[in-house]
Formats: C-alpha cells, sequence, structure tokens
C-alpha cells in the first residue's frame, strides 16, 4: 500500500479544488502534484491566466495560491503497479467533505480525470456542490488535442474564478 505524500494546496482564499486521482510516479520523484515533465496541467493554468509556467514547487504553490485554485487528490491510500489511473487498487479515498467543511470559499469542484471524477461520485455524490470533470492533462490521454483541452478547462475555470 502507498499513502499519498503530499498535502493539499489550499488557503483561506481558495475558490476552486482541483482534484487528482493520485500523484504518478514522476511526481513522488519530483515531491509535488502533476511532475511528470510531459503532463499538460501547469501548461494550461499558465496559458489560461497568460503567465508563465511555474518551474518550483515554490512557483506553483504561488501560482495556486494567487488564482484562487486548490490542488489535492482524491486517493489518500492504495496499491498500484504503474502510473495509470487503471492500475490503481485497494483505494482509500481523502476526506473532501472535511476539507469542505474547513474552507467554506470553494465554490466548485473539477475533477482531472475519469478515475477521480468517479471516485467523487461514489463516495461523495450526496454533497451539493459543482463537481465538474475535465479532460486529463496526462500524456497517456490523446483523445483530445492540447487545444482542445485548454478551451474547455478555461471555460469551466473561469466560470467559478473571480
Amino acid at each position: 500500500m502507498i499513502c499519498h505524500p503530499f498535502k493539499p494546496v489550499i488557503d483561506k482564499n481558495s475558490e476552486i479544488l482541483i482534484l487528482g486521482s493520485f500523484p504518478s510516479i514522476d511526481s513522488f520523484k519530483n515531491s509535488f502534484y502533476y511532475g511528470h515533465k510531459r503532463n499538460q496541467f501547469w501548461k494550461i493554468l499558465s496559458n489560461i491566466f497568460e503567465e508563465n509556467e511555474p518551474k518550483t514547487i515554490e512557483e506553483k504553490t504561488e501560482f495556486l495560491k494567487k488564482h484562487h485554485i486548490a490542488l489535492w487528490d482524491m486517493v489518500k491510500v492504495c496499491s498500484r503497479q504503474n502510473s495509470l489511473d487503471s492500475s490503481l487498487k485497494d483505494v482509500e479515498v481523502n476526506d473532501i467533505e472535511a476539507l469542505l467543511k474547513k474552507y467554506r470559499g470553494i465554490k466548485a469542484l473539477f475533477f482531472t480525470g475519469k478515475k477521480a471524477y468517479n471516485l467523487y461520485k461514489k463516495h461523495f455524490s450526496h454533497l451539493s456542490i459543482p463537481a465538474v470533470y475535465l479532460p486529463s492533462p496526462s500524456p497517456a490521454y490523446v483523445k483530445m488535442s492540447y487545444e482542445e483541452k485548454l478551451k474547455i478547462w478555461k471555460r469551466e475555470l473561469k466560470k467559478y474564478l473571480s
């Protein structure tokens, strides 16, 4: 069993919470969310806000806080063979409900993949907060072009950010 290695990036000014499934092996190595060098997460966000892509953990954390974005994952503990969501087994989810009670400024939840979205629906469908599936920024998700992903992310995030 593997435990999630990172705390949520969140503060009292956070307005949206982006939830992935579980950090990739590269994210574990790089000690932060979306750490695979080809993952499009940071590129998408920097393009939405028309800023340079943050590189260091400190820059990424400041970027998120500046734009009132919180970041966490659905899975607290699991077993897996590789970084693919399909390999996640024996899943225990994070307590999303408790986090939302603590940070009441969160207006909407966004999910960076089907696994995260489906886990939320299974465990937290009783919560009355908008929950939006976004196309995965993973380099393994090739059903959609980068431009298509960017357009959807921008449209959906802008609905909830001040």
